[in-house]
């Protein structure tokens, strides 16, 4: 078993503990105002932003270990609001990723750029607690998903005023997007084994753009300078997620702004 089939087995599990502790009809009854909230596009966000950079709050990851054991929503979201971030994603997952629910609330209270929630989606009922929490838009990864599911899921989310966030690591996974989908990210990290290459999106921007015109394209994973965003822009991108680039620093909104100041010199 892989580490993404680990991951989604213990989600699975999650998930399902989950739903038995709060049940969905309870879950909206307690959440109507939250329901009743617009939320905030955030691939016009990225489309009409010079840099595009999508700033991810986590605290750990697989792949890397602790990287900012003790980070706190309230220190890092205004910062990288601040410093010019595009959107923002948030991990949820607590497990393998340090994240909680938590995390999400208390940021969308605080910062009103695009959220993205980050987390391994494979149950509905994850759409209407990503919109409970004040997610913008959600993350559904074809490596974790049946091309199916991929569908009800995307269109579901649309349904509950939530983007979608499509990612793929190969050109076999472009058979997942369907007419719901906003946009679809390049993982340049393969989940199986967690190697790390931004070359991946370089290969799979032509079939993107030959198969997927209509959504926008975000580069995910590796990125940690900015003559990969240069490249990667020109190449077609409009959306860069960045996470450990700036997690790893003692203030990740200072490097955040650092980042930007840099991509707007060149």
């Amino acid at each position: 078993m892989d580490i993404l089939e680990t991951i989604t087995a213990n989600k699975r599990r999650e998930v399902a503990r989950q739903k038995q502790a709060v049940p969905l009809d309870l879950m909206l009854s307690m959440s109507s105002q939250r329901l009743n909230t617009a939320t905030v596009s955030m691939r016009r966000s990225l489309e009409s932003s010079a840099s595009g950079i999508i700033a991810e709050f986590k605290r750990r990851s697989p792949s890397k270990g602790r990287l900012h054991p003790g980070a706190k929503v309230e220190n890092i979201l205004p910062a990288y609001e601040q410093g010019g971030a595009s959107a923002c994603s948030v991990l949820t997952d607590s497990d393998f990723f340090g994240g909680s629910f938590g995390d999400l609330r208390k940021a969308r209270s605080l910062v009103k750029l695009p959220l993205l929630r980050k987390d391994f989606i494979i149950d509905e009922y994850q759409l209407y607690q990503s919109r409970v929490l004040g997610a913008d838009a959600v993350l559904l990864i074809a490596a974790s998903l049946t091309e199916d599911d991929c569908r009800i899921f995307a269109q579901t989310a649309k349904q509950l005023d939530l983007e979608t966030l499509l990612e793929i690591h190969s050109d076999d996974e472009l058979s997942y997007m369907n007419e719901f989908i906003d946009m679809v990210g390049v993982n340049n990290r393969n989940l199986g084994t967690f190697h790390t290459d931004v070359e991946n999106s370089f290969r799979l921007i032509e079939r993107l753009k030959a198969e997927a015109a209509d959504v926008l394209f975000v580069s995910e994973s590796g990125i940690s300078d900015t003559a990969s965003i240069i490249r990667l822009r020109e190449a077609g991108f409009r959306g860069f997620l960045i996470g450990e680039t700036f997690m790893k620093t003692a203030a990740p909104g200072d490097a955040l702004s650092d980042f930007i100041s840099n991509l707007e010199g060149r």
